[in-house]
């Protein structure tokens, strides 16, 4: 079992990390980091001492003025780089360094010095040192005007917004999920390389990614359609889009109800992309679910008798409460990353029709156990 650091833990890419690794506690042993730590020589030498594998995320993106970035950058690479040198460690270091090396900006300057320095303390103390040079990376729960564009482009669209294309150029993404999957190949390797190119995985011009969240908003946002998604590329874009408003204030949404002598009809998903539909009655008192995923796309409608849906972001202690009945039908969609369940609060049968996007498979479940 390796012991894994991750500085800047709490962060877009460091929590992804954070969590995967969670999955996956027979093979790695994650060692809690706080930011307080490189104000703290003491508590910093401690956690260097615990861990294996140290991935160094910790690092300022944007400040209105670049010497801050640059001086903030650098000084935290330099107090780790002591720590490692009083602790005498020979951890495996995995820096994220970016594409921007290559311009002539103070933020691509700061990664490029910051990768020689950890390169020179690899040769010094025979650790292992691993320097990935990284584009653009999205994903859901990005921080709007700091992590990406496309998570400005998401909130703003998500809060009523327009967003505004500056320069519509091409640009070079990976999502975080496939970036994370790269830092992990890098850990099992665990040898040396000190400049590592990690793969983009779609070329897009902005225009062409706001076009598909504009898209999502109207049939997602508006209408609650799921749309059809060709590829990985806008499966990704479109989590990242609904992870991106306010839930609480969302969901439940009212499914409409065409009534007649014989009963009433709803229509729970009007979808693009296919999946698998199914329902469920439980009986009163009983709990489903208390799982999450990382991928999928899933769906809760409530048609009869009385639910209490509560959800939880991973990595987080609030949950957030939903009580459906279905008197007046309504659904609440799973975000990826929220662990669910679904509980009948009711003194009748409860039944809930459950649509996911991809059909069962045991073998790749998407599907993982935590209580909420």
């Amino acid at each position: 079992m390796k012991r894994v650091g991750i500085t800047g833990q709490n962060g877009f890419v460091g929590s992804h990390l954070y969590n995967t690794l969670g999955l996956n506690t027979e093979e790695y042993q994650r060692v809690d980091f706080e930011k307080e730590y490189f104000e703290q020589p003491d508590d910093l030498d401690y956690f260097v001492k615990q861990c294996d594998v140290i991935v160094h995320l910790a690092a300022m993106n944007r400040h209105p003025d670049p010497e801050v970035i640059y001086n903030q950058n650098i000084g935290l690479v330099n107090k780790l780089v002591a720590s490692l040198e009083r602790t005498g460690s020979k951890a495996h270091v995995l820096f994220s360094s970016s594409s921007q090396e290559e311009r002539d900006n103070l933020y691509g300057k700061s990664k490029l010095e910051g990768r020689i320095l950890f390169t020179e303390w690899a040769k010094k103390s025979g650790g292992i040192f691993t320097g990935l040079i990284i584009p653009n990376v999205f994903g859901p729960f990005g921080q709007p005007y700091y992590n990406s564009f496309i998570a400005t482009f998401c909130h703003q669209l998500s809060h009523g917004e327009s967003p505004v294309i500056e320069t519509d150029g091409e640009v070079k993404l990976i999502y975080v999920a496939e970036l994370v999957k790269e830092f992990i190949l890098q850990i099992k390797d665990g040898t040396t390389h000190e400049h590592y190119t990690v793969p983009f995985t779609t070329s897009i011009k902005v225009s062409e990614v706001l076009s598909k969240l504009k898209l999502y908003k109207n049939l997602y946002f508006e209408k609650g359609e799921i749309p059809e998604l060709h590829s990985d590329f806008d499966l990704q874009l479109f989590n990242t889009f609904r992870c991106s408003f306010d839930i609480p204030s969302y969901f439940p949404v009212k499914l409409m109800q065409s009534k007649d002598s014989r009963g009433a009809f709803v229509e729970v998903v009007r979808l693009g992309i296919g999946g698998q539909c199914s329902f469920s009655t439980t009986v009163p008192g009983i709990t489903r679910g208390n799982h999450f995923h990382t991928r999928k796309i899933e769906r809760f409608a409530v048609i009869k008798g009385k639910a209490l849906i509560q959800l939880r972001k991973i990595g987080t202690k609030e949950v957030i409460d939903f009580y459906l009945d279905g008197s007046e039908p309504a659904y609440v969609d799973m975000p990826i990353w929220y662990t669910h369940n679904i509980k009948n609060i009711g003194q009748e049968e409860l039944l809930t029709i459950f649509w996911i996007n991809e059909a069962y498979n045991a073998e790749d479940s998407d599907t993982y156990f935590e209580t909420v």
